[in-house]
């Protein structure tokens, strides 16, 4: 008879597992002030940036006079045209820089909020095209163009403050911390929206844009670039970058030169997106009015809280998905991620109900915290050298399609599913989301069906 296996294999196994997870956190945690000066800022513009956007179609319903297409289609005015201004504006980074970039974006959003704060009292008129409108749709371009620089540039600044060990970590943080300022307003919101209305919540949020610049101005100096920069064995990547700067036209030139059009499993990769993406745009084109007239009491009353609550389970979610996955095959990844996301949207075609609609907020969030990050990584890192911002841009021109096309029929839906003069027992708001799942469902259908056509080209650089 033999003896019984050791254990020590198996408390080998534990202890290098253990250290797997553990050790990207780690290396986290020792990284620059210059991270943790992009990190924080990014952060808190989670926080304003979701906290107006999630209140952006009531804002146009109540305060501006306008129905709910014409309402959709301004939420899908502000969400599309960042990402179209990404892909204009994103190559400012490229050319001034991740500092000056920030800082000058986040001053075109704090005009664009304070003018959305202020729209209502300025002008008598309500209505489409009315002097409120316009005044509004002014803050909207601010806040479109500002956006516009900031993420790319956020993005291109985490490239160069990480290396090999930590920049799986470093993107995966951003998006969690972003996603941590995006539940916050769930908490913030309420309070101060029954105490002084939605233009209340707005001066807040634009207050906050305003320590957002300090933030940048105070943390995130040329001396802290110049460290963070060094300490990953960047800084002669940095300074070479920031010496070969090219002249605008030299730079619009490299760009139609190196545009990806002939990449068809490029193009193919980002456009397949758009049929599961559509579920970030319902979480501020649908949700807020389905929580707010499809249920009763606590949902109605706090609708903040359940449209904001995703938000917070990527905080915790995504670093633990990074951890455990940074060397898993990003394809597959995909895959899982997407069709994980797009499941649960048929929980609430069984009508409203609190547990499937926590049962569909919690595993939806789950699937966009295994693919989302990884993609966002994936883009920064296969851009070219001096085409960060840009690829940025291009990246994610499906996602500004993506905003379009659904703030085009979401208006729709709410008026023939969930309208807001019907009780909430008359309505057919399962036919809708049903019809959102199938929509869903063909982002991971396509991933799958595609897997071997991928394959032949994905492994130069499409491999995590």
């Amino acid at each position: 008879m033999t003896d019984p296996p050791s254990s020590q294999p198996m408390d080998t196994v534990f202890r290098r597992t253990l250290r797997e997870v553990t050790q990207p956190f780690i290396d986290l945690f020792h990284s620059s002030r210059a991270l943790w000066g992009i990190n924080l800022s990014y952060m808190l513009e989670g926080l304003t940036y979701f906290g107006v956007v999630g209140l952006l179609a009531i804002y146009f319903n109540d305060f501006i006079g306008l129905n709910d297409i014409s309402a959709g289609h301004m939420v899908a005015f502000q969400t599309a045209g960042i990402t179209l201004g990404m892909l204009f504006f994103g190559a400012t980074v490229d050319i001034v820089g991740p500092r000056k970039a920030l800082l000058v974006s986040l001053a075109l959003m704090l005009v664009g909020r304070v003018l959305l704060a202020i729209a209502p009292d300025l002008s008598a008129t309500r209505g489409l095209w009315s002097g409120a409108h316009l005044l509004a749709m002014g803050g909207l371009l601010g806040v479109i163009a500002g956006y516009g620089i900031y993420q790319p540039a956020c993005y291109a600044a985490v490239k160069f403050f990480t290396n090999e060990k930590t920049a799986a970590m470093g993107f995966a943080m951003l998006y969690a911390l972003m996603n941590l300022g995006g539940f916050l307003p769930g908490l913030i919101s309420p309070p101060i929206r029954k105490a002084f209305g939605i233009t209340g919540v707005f001066w807040v949020y634009a207050f906050l844009t305003v320590v957002g610049i300090a933030i940048v101005a105070l943390i995130l100096t040329n001396n802290a670039v110049r460290r963070a920069t060094l300490a990953v064995g960047k800084e002669s990547e940095w300074r070479a970058e920031q010496k070969e700067q090219k002249s605008p036209k030299e730079q619009l030139l490299f760009y139609v030169k190196n545009f990806p059009i002939k990449d068809y499993r490029f193009l193919f990769f980002v456009f397949i997106l758009i049929p599961v993406q559509t579920l970030f745009a319902h979480n501020w084109l649908t949700l807020p009015q389905y929580c707010n007239r499809a249920f009763t009491g606590v949902v109605s009353e706090n609708y903040e809280f359940f449209v904001n609550f995703s938000p917070l389970l990527i905080f915790v979610l995504t670093p633990m998905v990074a951890a455990l996955t940074t060397k898993k095959d990003t394809y597959t990844m995909m895959i899982t991620g997407t069709f994980i996301m797009a499941l649960p949207t048929f929980f609430l075609a069984l009508g409203p109900n609190i547990v499937t609609l926590f049962a569909y907020l919690i595993v939806m969030t789950v699937g966009e915290a295994i693919w989302s990050p990884r993609f966002l990584q994936w883009i920064a890192e296969v851009a070219p050298k001096e085409m960060t911002g840009i690829y940025m841009g291009i990246g994610q021109f499906p996602w500004f399609l993506t905003k379009v096309i659904t703030g085009l029929y979401s208006g729709w839906f709410l008026m023939n599913y969930c309208p807001a003069d019907v009780p909430p027992e008359e309505m057919q708001t399962g036919t809708m989301w049903f019809i959102y799942g199938i929509i869903a469902m063909m982002t991971p259908v396509g991933l799958l069906l595609a897997r071997r056509w991928m394959r032949r080209g994905f492994k130069t650089h499409y491999e995590g």
